[in-house]
């Protein structure tokens, strides 16, 4: 499984803006075989915060996707971080 956690500055006057442009992108990527999640939602916290979280079921999956990705969005956030992570296991939270 891959994980895709990111993190996007923006300005919060353009905040949900900027979170409407990605509908279409995270409809269409959940939709793509191989994604498990995909989302992009706002910082509770952090009025100039967006958050992005991604799951896939392998590399191949999330390279087919960066390979088909179109961005067709007019506002860019002033700053991003995106890391990939490979993981080996997986289990449930037991309470």
């Amino acid at each position: 499984m891959i994980i895709v956690g990111g993190r996007f500055e923006v300005d919060p006057a353009q905040r949900e803006a900027f979170l409407a442009e990605r509908i279409e992108v995270m409809r269409t990527s959940r939709g793509e075989e191989g994604c498990l999640e995909y989302t992009f939602a706002a910082d509770p916290l952090e009025p100039d915060g967006v958050i992005l979280f991604e799951r896939w079921e392998g590399q191949a999956a999330l390279d087919a996707h960066l390979a088909a990705l179109v961005r067709n969005t007019t506002i860019a956030p002033r700053s991003s971080s995106i890391t990939i992570y490979d993981v080996a296991n997986e289990r449930r939270l037991q309470r």
